[in-house]
């Protein structure tokens, strides 16, 4: 049986006259209706120019796009203009990073609201308003029948991204893409929008993608959490596996990079040494070598001239690392480990209990 959404090989490349941006490059993943996939990576790893073009907003753009993205075993990659036009907001919606940006300011949020249900119903303005007045309510947004004529600025932060919600989710979509939906608000509001978007969730059964920079926030939501470095991913697997037994070092990297939150004030963080590379010329063999602590530890040179496959690591097929080590595991239990127990220990409170048997899927990634 396929997935409800399925990415195969997807690559987007990007010509200038520096030569080919390869902002994507080969990426695979499956994802299910009723669940979460966390996307997380350093800025410029891929992520939002991948969920992009599941959208079709690549179309206008001269980016190179190959493989297939099949929701409902259609290709969207396949399919003309005019019938991306009608499932984007009705069956594939998005929510932006800054909702102040991303909505209209000379236009009420409830007006903007009743543009996007109109689009995708044929309905009067009457209907088109009270359900956008239903909707702001359901996101919790106190007075929405007086609230909906309101403009983005009257809005807080948080008001403005719950808005963001209700707009996304106005045309029931099955799919849902959140780009840094907590990004820039306080941590209960950061709270209230994730709990938000699980209980919808559960309403609606829509899949969502949720890209973010913050492990909390995957702990908190994600099923899966696919990781992405210079447009490729480099470890794939249940939620709980990742943050309980990351296999590849710029994971491991991501789990040192939390805060402390044991209340030690002289604790400090441990970032990943370098820059991300460019996309334009990366490194030969693993793009995070000249990052990679561990590299002396793979036997001849292998990490600088010989590109590693994504293949299951030591704990079985659901779990997936793109890393020549050979037994990561144990540099990770002696050497990692000891530095962010207390962290991780916070984040596996959050973390989701499901072991791969019983999610009941399988990656069914296929490396390219």
């Amino acid at each position: 049986m396929s997935s409800f959404l399925s990415v195969r090989d997807l690559r987007v490349h990007f010509p200038t006259q520096d030569g080919i941006v390869k902002a994507t490059d080969g990426l695979s993943f499956d994802l299910e209706r009723g669940q979460t996939l966390g996307i997380v990576g350093e800025s410029g790893s891929g992520k939002s120019v991948s969920t992009s073009t599941i959208l079709g907003l690549h179309r206008k753009t001269r980016a190179m796009v190959s493989g297939e993205i099949l929701l409902e075993d259609e290709d969207l990659l396949k399919i003309s203009d005019e019938e991306m036009r009608r499932k984007r907001g009705r069956d594939v919606a998005m929510i932006f990073q800054d909702p102040l940006s991303a909505m209209h300011p000379y236009y009420s949020v409830g007006n903007q609201i009743v543009e996007a249900y109109r689009v995708h119903n044929d309905v009067s303005k009457k209907a088109a308003r009270t359900r956008a007045i239903e909707m702001l309510d359901r996101v919790g947004i106190p007075q929405p029948d007086r609230r909906v004529d309101d403009y983005p600025h009257q809005f807080s932060g948080g008001m403005r991204q719950r808005a963001m919600i209700a707009m996304g989710l106005v045309n029931n979509p099955s799919l849902l893409i959140a780009d840094e939906p907590t990004t820039a608000l306080d941590v209960t509001v950061q709270a209230q929008i994730l709990d938000l978007l699980q209980d919808l969730q559960k309403e609606f059964n829509s899949a969502i993608m949720i890209i973010t920079h913050d492990l909390g926030v995957v702990a908190e939501m994600a099923d899966d959490v696919l990781v992405m470095y210079a447009g490729k991913a480099v470890e794939y697997g249940p939620c709980r596996e990742i943050l309980t037994h990351p296999e590849m070092p710029y994971t491991w990297g991501l789990l040192s990079s939390v805060p402390e939150v044991t209340g030690d004030v002289d604790a400090k963080l441990v970032p990943i040494p370098g820059s991300p590379p460019s996309l334009l010329s990366p490194p030969k063999g693993c793009a995070f070598n000249p990052r990679c602590a561990h590299r002396d530890k793979v036997p001849g040179d292998r990490c600088r001239t010989e590109l590693p496959e994504l293949v299951p690591g030591s704990r079985g097929p659901h779990h997936l690392k793109r890393c020549h080590l050979a037994d990561p595991d144990q540099i990770y239990a002696t050497e990692i480990l000891p530095e962010i127990a207390p962290d991780l220990a916070a984040l596996e409170q959050n973390a989701q209990t499901q072991t791969p048997a019983e999610q009941g899927t399988d990656t069914g990634v296929e490396d390219k």
